[in-house]
């Protein structure tokens, strides 16, 4: 019997979030067909800078952080994480200091936790750019397209 998304992200010891609250006059998705295109996603336990006051591992987790809550967006969509069909892409958006140069391997934790997860529905393309300011002094914002099941 295969395991759902929800009862591998338990045995990884992950709960998700409730959902953030949005800060301005947008949504958190929205579903063109069989697409969802989230909002960005940043996160509440982890500010700075990376390269300066967080560390590459700080950024790692700040991802996981970040895809959990972006996971909690997809379910509130859709139901059960279950009905995703593919992850599309994923666009991570750094809150880094203009020498850091980790930007793949922040990124890494939120890809490395989707592939756990989602195994093959989890393989995406992805782009990881480094900023000067995100909201809130957030370590990390992603915002994702994935496929979903009719």
């Amino acid at each position: 019997m295969t395991k759902t998304p929800e009862e591998k992200l338990e045995e990884l010891g992950h709960v998700l979030p409730p959902l953030r609250p949005s800060w301005g006059s947008y949504v958190s998705c929205v579903r063109v067909g069989n697409l969802l295109f989230t909002a960005g996603q940043g996160v509440d336990q982890y500010h700075g800078k990376l390269g300066n006051e967080l560390t590459t591992e700080d950024g790692y987790l700040a991802a996981r952080q970040s895809m959990l809550n972006l996971l909690s967006v997809v379910k509130n969509e859709v139901g059960e994480l279950s009905n995703v069909k593919q992850f599309v892409k994923l666009l991570g958006m750094v809150n880094s200091t203009e020498d850091f140069i980790e930007l793949p391997q922040v990124m890494n934790g939120a890809s490395d936790l989707i592939g756990e997860v989602f195994e093959d529905k989890g393989k995406h393309g992805r782009s990881a750019v480094g900023m000067a300011q995100l909201p809130n002094n957030t370590a990390i914002e992603i915002e994702m397209i994935i496929e979903i099941e009719n």
